[in-house]
């Protein structure tokens, strides 16, 4: 087994690193809005409270869980997975479509995408269930 030379490892490390530095203000964004969230919840409570007393019959009650908080470990890890696949896809809104590989199911061979383009029509691709 070969091992990377330290050059390699501090390019890889260099690459992450500006990696987050570039997600990090989206994730805080998205954050900051789950907390919100949150902050809005604990509001809505404290206004119950406070309202009680003045609900007429007809209005509806509104249900405040403490169990659904939006700010939690595991949202925030979802939203950082969440932006780091967003960020990294190959495909964006607006630019140029990737050209990967794809298998023409009649002929059973490996073409290009944009191979199967013809001159003025657009090209559809199904991507249809087998079951």
């Amino acid at each position: 087994m070969m091992h990377d030379s330290g050059g390699v490892q501090m390019a890889r490390a260099m690459k992450h690193a500006a990696l987050c530095l570039m997600l990090l203000p989206r994730f805080l964004l998205a954050a900051v809005m789950l907390w919100l969230l949150d902050f809005l919840c604990i509001r809505k409570k404290v206004l119950l409270r406070m309202g009680e007393q003045q609900d007429g019959p007809d209005d509806p009650k509104l249900c405040v869980s403490d169990s659904n908080k939006m700010f939690t470990l595991e949202s925030l890890r979802a939203v950082w997975y969440g932006q780091k696949l967003d960020f990294l896809k190959s495909a964006h809104l607006g630019r140029t479509a990737p050209n990967t590989e794809v298998v023409l199911v009649q002929e059973r061979r490996q073409v290009r995408i944009l191979d199967c383009m013809k001159e003025k029509r657009p090209l559809i691709l199904n991507f249809g269930s087998c079951s």
